[in-house]
This record gives structure tokens, sequence and C-alpha cells, in this order.
């Protein structure tokens, strides 16, 4: 698949091949969608905790005489009805986490990567490079090859001032190349990929990788 190659001011400067086997997959929703559940659920910690009527720190003893009274009988304060009383099914310590495939979680990628090319919401550039962090040179890169909307820029692990930038625009995010991933792929109007970052989603994600 050929796709046209842009320099930071938007102008077009080469040609490029994209793999057909991750560029042109056939997009499946329903695998792009419990993939993002997955991502989700995987980022809970899943430490929350109440207190039953039993570990709440209350005396133990009947609050008021049984009869005579003309109110219900209870026995305890810590009741779930009562202020201060434990809590009813509340939630308690546990695991969120789900497991998928590999087999899926490449699919999944694929799909993403694939729908990006089908609406038109990729950009390929030539070079993305920074010596120090410059937000206003990098928003004006942003604005130049997305027309002011939402982007996610793909970058090198080693790019540290680039992902500063970008990460100081609020309409724009930087994720290393080596975690992609399907929340942050859909989640901007375009996905700015430079060439270098290119090479590595082949290595990665490509048939043989």
């Amino acid at each position: 698949m050929e796709f046209t190659v842009v320099n930071t001011s938007g102008t077009e400067v080469s040609k490029v091949d994209l793999p057909a086997d991750i560029f042109e997959a056939k997009i499946n929703v329903g695998l792009m969608h419990q993939a993002f559940v997955r991502q989700r659920a995987n980022a809970r910690q899943g430490t929350h905790s109440t207190l039953s009527r039993g570990q709440v720190r209350m005396t133990g003893a009947k609050w008021y005489r049984q009869k005579g009274t003309g109110r219900a009988r209870h026995g305890a304060q810590s009741a779930p009805i009562f202020v201060g009383g434990g809590l009813a099914f509340g939630p308690k310590p546990r695991d969120y986490s789900k497991k998928m495939p590999k087999k899926m979680r490449r699919g999944a990628i694929r799909s993403a990567l694939s729908a990006l090319v089908r609406d038109d919401q990729l950009v390929v550039v030539d070079k993305l490079d920074m010596d120090t962090p410059k937000t206003k040179e990098i928003r004006q890169v942003m604005n130049s090859l997305t027309g002011g909307q939402s982007a996610l820029f793909l970058v090198m692990p080693d790019q540290k001032a680039v992902r500063k930038s970008v990460n100081n625009l609020s309409n724009a995010h930087s994720l290393v190349v080596n975690y992609l991933n399907v929340r942050d792929l859909l989640q901007y109007d375009k996905v700015i990929m430079p060439l270098d970052t290119l090479e590595v989603i082949k290595s990665i994600w490509g048939k043989e990788g």
C-alpha cells in the first residue's frame, strides 16, 4: 500500500509502502472492543475495601431494650441501616485483570491501524526530532499536520524532548511506539507516525514479528 509522506510543514516529500498485513487488515470492531475493555480492566488496582457490620469498631451491646420503646427491634448500632454502621455487600479487594491470547491482541492492534488508514486519520511524517523541549514549535507542527485537531504522536524511546513538548499540549499525547495500544490509537483525531517508528511497527506487528 503506497502512502504519502509529509514533512513537519505538511508538504508531501515522498511515498512509502505500508505493509498490507498491518495496515490493510480486516477491521474487527468486536476484537478492538475486547482489547479496549481488557486494557481498562488491567489498569484497575482493585484495592477498594469497605467494612461490613462485623468489622466496624463499635460496641456489640444491644442498642436499646427489646420491648416498650415503640421502635423496631435492633440488636446492634453497627447494622447497615444506621449512620456509622457497616456497609452491606460493599466492594472488597479483587483482581480485575483479564487475559487475551497473543493472536487476538495482535489482531486488535492491526485492526486499529487499518481503521486509522481507512478513516484518513494516519499522518506519516519523514522525521520528528528536537534537541530541547519546545512546546510552541511542536504546536505549530501539530497544526500543520492536523489542522488543529487532537493528535497522538508516536515517538522513539530516546525522544524525550519531543515527548515533553507534546505532553505540554492539552489536545495531544505522545506514545512510545513499542507500547501501541487500542485505547490510545483510537482516542485522538489523528495519529502522527514518523518513518523511524514505522520500522519498529513493522518489526513488532508484522507477520514475522
